[in-house]
């Protein structure tokens, strides 16, 4: 069917429910005629980590059919690979955050799971990505979902898939699970009903944070007792875990920003909940002010990323980057731990990470692996690891200590595969602490990395273009940048992570992603991606 037939489909086929239908039937063929096509002209994409989309009626869209469809197809996936004996006993962790319909969408994946007969553990309330990663292997479960669209305006909602390992599947395992979703071919085959004594309710909150609180590195009580923090969850999962974390650590001195801890999946009191936003950190630095605290934090709805403003000189909050960041834990974890306990200790980034982190690694003799874009692909590192030290592969035996990404993702330890703000966090408050209680801070700390290993400069420039003409304007302009007179064809290097043999100088090769990274004469470069989860196209710099 083209998509006009397949809108009149649903807008009167009585598979769908009469809201579903409703919706539809109130779109004008003639003057919503762009909004239909952009619902309907194909199937939300499954992509590696699932779905992400606008929610709403239509196959385009998140809604509980297209959620349904998916969890159908990891289902069968699921039985067809380990037997259903197996999915009864170990089943599937499902977690959701504070978007709307996301517990709603978490319920549908549960009961489309439990009809055919496979085990789930539902977590009972919204709670971190990074918290559903860590169970999955907790529970020994056999896969993971998270209903989620992390950091997205309030349209949006996605459905994320977890291996056995806690780790997002990567490419290799996405296609496996979409040939399943492909073959799922009737809504009338997804069961809506569920079988209710297969699906539990759980909550492993405390053992999260006990696994997280094994990362601290700084044990100065009364410098952590000093230090004074803003705290804002921006709506969404992570106020409880983070200010539990924080206070069984040693830090008393935690404001949050009230209005912005009240769950709400209208983020009604920011344009965006995106730390990286400085608007979104508007009304902490603004608490930040009249208390005269130290530093702001902020996580984004599913508290996978966290963003940190720094009280300077001046008395004004500087935001910092997550690269900026990244090079600062880095700094503080290798600075704050005993490496001869590690036979081959390594750190992992992505290619569009900046160079600074790893020439501090360096320094420390430390291994550094690079990953293309996506926390997951530093999430299979850890296990591939983990699995070359069960299996005696000296090669590959790398001992892992810290992994991160430009956008705000960090993550110290082997509790999660994803990127955890809570131990973010954690780490975050107890370098701040440390650099108080010296008389300096994270600014000055930065400064002094400079200073030793040469400035770094970073940005990053996103550009959003809706619908199918989006996405096709975004396509002619990758393929522009590879053309002969694109404007980076005198740069020193170009790497096109779309060819298989090519790679990141010294890290090995890495699967195929449409990713240009241009090395300039000078030594620096410039990334262009399209963004795998928005209609956007980012530039980095």
């Amino acid at each position: 069917m083209n998509y006009i037939d397949t809108y009149q489909f649903w807008k009167s086929n009585e598979l769908f429910d009469a809201a579903t239908r409703q919706e539809l039937s109130a779109l004008d063929p003639v003057t919503d005629s762009f909004e239909i096509e952009d619902r309907f002209y194909r199937d939300l994409e499954f992509g590696t980590g699932g779905l992400r989309g606008i929610m709403g009626a239509g196959t385009n869209r998140m809604n509980r059919y297209t959620v349904g469809k998916a969890t159908k197809g990891l289902g069968d996936y699921l039985l067809h690979t380990y037997g259903a004996e197996t999915c009864l006993i170990r089943g599937v962790v499902i977690g959701y955050d504070t978007r709307n319909n996301s517990e709603l969408f978490s319920q549908t994946a549960a009961d489309a799971l439990s009809s055919m007969g496979i085990r789930v553990y539902l977590f009972s309330s919204p709670r971190p990505t990074p918290q559903l990663s860590f169970s999955v292997k907790y529970l020994n479960a056999l896969a993971g979902i998270v209903i989620t669209a992390s950091h997205n305006p309030k349209e949006y909602n996605g459905y994320k898939v977890y291996d056995e390992y806690g780790c997002q599947l990567v490419p290799s395992q996405a296609e496996m699970v979409l040939s399943y979703v492909n073959a799922v071919a009737d809504y009338k085959t997804i069961n809506f009903t569920g079988q209710q004594s297969l699906i539990s309710s759980i909550d492993v909150t405390d053992d999260f944070v006990s696994a997280v609180l094994k990362q601290s590195r700084y044990d100065n009580a009364a410098a952590k007792t000093e230090l004074r923090v803003v705290y804002t969850s921006l709506h969404g999962t992570g106020n409880i875990p983070i200010q539990k974390a924080l206070r069984l650590d040693g830090f008393k001195r935690i404001d949050t920003v009230a209005v912005q801890c009240v769950p709400d999946g209208n983020f009604p009191t920011v344009v965006s909940p995106n730390p990286e936003d400085r608007r979104a950190l508007e009304m902490g630095i603004a608490q930040a002010r009249a208390t005269e605290a130290d530093i702001v934090l902020g996580t984004d709805p599913d508290s996978d990323r966290v963003g940190v403003a720094v009280k300077t000189a001046d008395g004004d909050y500087q935001l910092m980057t997550g690269n900026q960041v990244g090079a600062l834990l880095m700094d503080f974890i290798l600075n704050h731990i005993d490496l001869s306990k590690y036979p081959h200790p390594a750190v992992v980034k992505t290619v569009v990470t900046s160079e600074l982190g790893v020439e501090i690694a360096k320094k420390h003799g430390i291994t550094v692996f690079s990953t293309l874009t996506g926390f997951k692909f530093i999430g299979e590192k850890i296990t591939q690891f983990e699995q070359a030290k069960q299996n005696g592969n000296s090669e590959q035996d790398y001992d892992f200590l810290f992994g991160y990404e430009e956008s705000y993702g960090y993550l110290a330890g082997t509790h999660a595969r994803d990127k955890d703000a809570v131990v973010g966090a954690l780490l975050i408050c107890e370098m701040a602490a440390e650099a108080k209680a010296e008389g300096r801070t994270l600014m000055d700390k930065l400064e002094e990395i400079y200073a030793e290993y040469g400035y770094y400069l970073d940005a990053l420039d996103s550009f959003t273009l809706k619908g199918k003409d989006g996405l096709e304007r975004i396509a002619t302009m990758m393929e522009s940048l590879r053309s002969d007179d694109s404007p980076f064809t005198d740069s020193k290097a170009v790497i096109d992570y779309c060819i298989p043999a090519d790679a990141e100088p010294g890290f090995g090769k890495l699967p195929t992603s449409n990713v240009l990274k241009f090395i300039l004469k000078d030594g620096s470069w410039v990334a262009v991606r399209p963004s795998g989860t928005e209609p956007k196209i980012k530039i980095y710099l």
